[in-house]
């Protein structure tokens, strides 16, 4: 499948919704277009893989940017955008927000990305550069391209689908904002795709779930269901390993997550490799695996969106 950059044609891209939250969402938008991806650098930071526990401050401790700023985060994320079926499927009718981790801008806007945001249990920074190979390939390229393929295969079942960036040059937008994006649109489902930058000597997949903390937790129990399907679908269709180093089983619940710990419809998180290990490096920067992984997690979200067909 071509990505989506490639196969749509020009069309005006609306926006759903500005960087704030509290902004409303249109919830009917015609169809965008994508801009071509592009491999920008970023500086490397660890991306975690396990929960840390700080001291909840109060929100009145935390310090908003300017309103300004906000708006120059959304348009310079690409700003999210609605995506029609290209085809009638098995999903017709169902709406998916694809959620590409980071950003390629991320690294060059410290001020904006560093904001401390609350995520529903504690503060952490509004996004991150996320990881990268050994050789430099960054983790917000895999994650563009995969969204890229996922979106074009999702579109072709019959669904609508959301991405919550449309570009891999920009920054952001922050992780309250990816998750405001599919509530505001009451997507069926979502899903953050990332890769991990772990211990070298480990690799796999993990499904990263939430955990119950008032806002969710409705989403708590479908989004396991969410998670067990794009477990099977993803070690099926790939062959990659569930992660020796992350969870059980390839199943980690997350308590420190903004985009899960706010999210009020299903939504899990996949670390699809392990970026600083050798033999996962190599996959995660052929576009052929690229693809195959995308196929995968298309099959996960079909088989949660319609069991039994």
């Amino acid at each position: 499948m071509h990505r989506i950059a490639r196969a749509l044609p020009a069309v005006a891209m609306l926006l759903l919704g500005a960087c704030s939250s509290g902004s409303p969402t249109p919830q009917a938008q015609p169809p965008a277009s994508i801009p071509a991806a592009h491999g920008g650098q970023s500086a490397p930071a660890p991306h975690r893989s396990q929960p840390t526990a700080h001291p909840a401050p109060h929100r009145s401790q935390l310090t908003a940017p300017p309103a300004a700023a906000i708006a120059s985060a959304s348009a310079a994320s690409g700003g999210p955008a609605r995506f029609s079926p290209t085809a009638h499927g098995v999903l017709d009718g169902q709406v998916v927000v694809i959620d590409p981790g980071h950003n390629g801008g991320n690294g060059a806007a410290p001020s904006i990305i560093n904001r401390l945001i609350w995520n529903g249990r504690e503060t952490e920074t509004c996004d991150t550069t996320g990881a990268q190979t050994d050789s430099g390939y960054t983790e917000a390229l895999f994650n563009w391209n995969v969204a890229l393929d996922l979106t074009a295969d999702l579109r072709a079942e019959g669904a609508t689908v959301v991405l919550t960036r449309t570009t891999n040059t920009g920054v952001g937008p922050c992780v309250t904002r990816r998750a405001a994006i599919g509530n505001d649109v009451r997507a069926n489902a979502a899903v953050s795709v990332h890769a991990d930058g772990g211990p070298t000597d480990g690799r796999g997949f993990a499904i990263l779930e939430p955990v119950a903390d008032g806002i969710n937790n409705a989403i708590v129990g479908p989004s396991a269901a969410l998670g067990a399907h794009l477990r099977a679908a993803f070690a099926a269709g790939t062959g990659e390993p569930v992660s020796s180093y992350d969870g059980i089983d390839g199943i980690q619940p997350r308590n420190d997550l903004a985009g899960t710990n706010l999210s009020t419809i299903p939504k899990v998180f996949i670390e699809c490799a392990n970026m600083r290990n050798a033999a996962d490096a190599a996959l995660v920067t052929s576009p052929r695996w690229q693809a195959t992984a995308a196929r995968a997690i298309a099959a996960g979200l079909t088989a949660f969106l319609r069991p039994g067909r």
